[in-house]
């Protein structure tokens, strides 16, 4: 963490007027807030998936998607440079 950077931004903050640390305060709700709102649009999101599966979940391997995505980039790179 850079301590100086977060003390000079207690001071800078500090040294605000009461009206620009309401502004301030307001704006970082609003962001808190939208914040809020996407996690909220995520969980629907996931609860939706979950019910059109019916409970079962993904059978997915990291593995296997990454192997199989650097297969395609290879083959990309290979017919950029040979165009085979």
């Amino acid at each position: 963490m850079n301590t100086q950077l977060v003390e000079s931004l207690v001071q800078i903050i500090q040294s605000l007027s009461p009206e620009e640390q309401k502004l301030l305060e307001t704006h970082l709700a609003e962001k808190n807030s939208n914040w809020q709102e996407v996690l909220g649009k995520i969980e629907t999101n996931r609860q939706e998936i979950y019910a059109s599966r019916q409970g079962k979940p993904f059978d997915l391997s990291i593995d296997e998607i990454i192997e199989e995505m650097r297969e395609e980039r290879t083959q990309d790179v290979l017919q950029a440079c040979f165009g085979k």
